[in-house]
């Protein structure tokens, strides 16, 4: 019997989403056509790295290569620990997988033909949300975050996107504690901003309960009747709505990913996913399925051990996916996402998302990237949602 192929999959810690890595294995097995319960073709060895910071990240890769033995490095990962990655996966001529949420746009200066990934590309729906925004609402809107979000891509790439569509401002307010805490003066001082500055809209980025928060006290403050919300991807997230739909409030966001798409393929994923795991289908489950079905492509060279052959492929190919063209090599240039804009009300029965728009995307010979780039000098070093 052959010996299956080895992962090793790197695995921060998230107390948001505890169970994202069980969720992105079971996608890529059943990407690959294989049932996560039964298969034995392909096993899995975790490797925690704390909170994703390079060296910790670093550790694990070392421990997988040379003590494991693994094929293929996986896992959840911030951009930020890509320098230091690629040494070991190039001399070692392993092959790294990589799964991120998109908080960073990548960084061409620190590529490999070794190393690819299934991004989330939240950056995309937020520079397509911006530039939706302005061209619906007018300007100068306003941003809201927390220290932590502030310190990812995502606002510059909102900005960039209210820019593009012709914007010359944008007002900011940043809560300064780092793990989004705030006082109620905290939100006054907030609150008395929008009514002193007027913007003609708001968007916010908070992740995990703390958008919950967030809407709850936007909710209270009266103003969701006067000025359009517009909401982070991951505050739309239909399980996380789930604690506050209630409040019956209405907001915009922008989706890289639509459960409600009637793509056959889109189906197709969620329908293997929640027959063999029992619960609805999740972002993580689908950035796990896309890297199956690109392994699942290169099977025959995988089967054969032709890790030259297996690369070469992925460096060139794309695939058809839940969510339209998928490629997974960003010096091939990532195949544009769809992002759908969605009007979305929430009641205590249901959560119901209306597209409103198809969000423009950002190419990757945009002159955006190393604007983008050079705007957010940040030392956050974990990956998005890794708190």
């Amino acid at each position: 019997m052959k010996a299956p192929v080895k992962i090793g999959f790197l695995s921060p810690y998230s107390g948001i989403y505890p169970y994202y890595a069980a969720h992105l294995t079971a996608g890529m097995f059943l990407g690959m056509n294989l049932d996560p319960f039964k298969q034995r073709s392909v096993q899995i060895i975790p490797a925690y790295t704390k909170q994703g910071d390079p060296t910790s990240t670093l550790e694990a890769v070392n421990k997988l290569t040379f003590f494991d033995q693994v094929d293929i490095i996986s896992g959840l990962i911030s951009y930020q620990a890509i320098p230091g990655l690629i040494p070991v996966i190039e001399n070692h001529r392993k092959m790294g997988f990589f799964f991120d949420m998109g908080e960073y746009i990548p960084y061409f200066n620190h590529l490999s033909p070794h190393i690819f990934y299934s991004s989330q590309q939240i950056w995309q729906t937020q520079y397509a949300m911006g530039y939706w925004a302005h061209k619906e609402f007018g300007g100068p809107g306003m941003m809201v975050m927390p220290l932590y979000e502030s310190g990812y891509h995502l606002s510059n790439a909102f900005m960039h996107g209210t820019g593009d569509a012709g914007s010359g401002s944008i007002y900011t307010h940043v809560f300064a504690d780092q793990a989004g805490k705030w006082t109620a003066a905290d939100l006054e001082n907030f609150f008395a901003d929008v009514r002193k500055y007027e913007p003609k809209f708001v968007h916010s980025i908070f992740t995990g309960q703390r958008g919950n928060e967030f809407l709850a006290a936007w909710y209270n403050s009266g103003l969701h009747r006067e000025i359009p919300l517009l909401v982070v991807e991951n505050m739309a997230y239909d399980d996380i709505l789930s604690d506050v739909a209630h409040l019956e409030l209405d907001f915009y966001s922008a989706l890289s990913w639509n459960y409600s798409s009637e793509d056959i393929r889109n189906k197709e994923f969620i329908k293997k996913f929640e027959t063999k795991g029992g619960q609805k289908a999740n972002v993580f489950g689908l950035l796990g399925y896309e890297a199956g079905l690109a392994l699942n492509a290169v099977k025959p060279q995988l089967d054969k051990r032709d890790w030259d052959g297996v690369k070469a492929l992925l460096r060139k190919e794309s695939l058809l996916g839940p969510r339209g063209e998928r490629n997974f090599y960003p010096l091939s240039g990532f195949a544009l996402p769809v992002t759908d804009i969605v009007k979305i009300k929430t009641s205590s029965d249901k959560i119901i998302k209306t597209v409103v728009e198809q969000g423009t995307g950002l190419k990757f010979d945009s002159p955006n990237f190393k604007a983008i780039h050079e705007g957010c000098a940040s030392g956050w070093q974990n990956p998005y949602m890794c708190i």
